[in-house]
């Protein structure tokens, strides 16, 4: 599977070097237009899986500072590309506003965890 995704930093260090915010996309290079696509098979759920330990360790190495990390996709109608891609993000947010487009809306959808989407399509 190392082949099978793109990794690209969005964001980098803010202002305070001792604030580390970064966020990477890990985008499979097979295409999957949405999280919505993911099906309940051993296939799905490897990739998924896979595509968290990638953005797990990234952040480890890259923001070792940061306490907290948040993994998930958009949803339809929210998401901007209809190509699957992971956010990995290092916490916190500067602003905090900028949490807003990372936060789980419940039934109207938006962005949802991975851990989430890893219960939906376990085989």
């Amino acid at each position: 599977m190392s082949n099978t995704f793109h990794i690209y930093s969005v964001k980098g260090i803010t202002g305070d070097v001792e604030l580390f915010v970064l966020h990477y996309l890990v985008i499979p290079v097979e295409h999957i237009p949405t999280v919505k696509n993911l099906q309940r098979t051993n296939e799905d759920h490897q990739l998924v899986s896979h595509m968290v330990k990638v953005g797990k360790d990234l952040l480890s190495r890259d923001a070792p500072k940061s306490e907290e990390h948040r993994f998930g996709f958009h949803q339809p109608p929210f998401n901007s590309i209809d190509h699957l891609h992971l956010h990995c993000l290092a916490l916190p947010f500067i602003p905090s506003w900028r949490q807003v487009k990372y936060t789980p809306l419940g039934p109207l959808g938006g962005f949802i965890d991975a851990e989430k989407v890893l219960e939906k399509i376990k085989p």
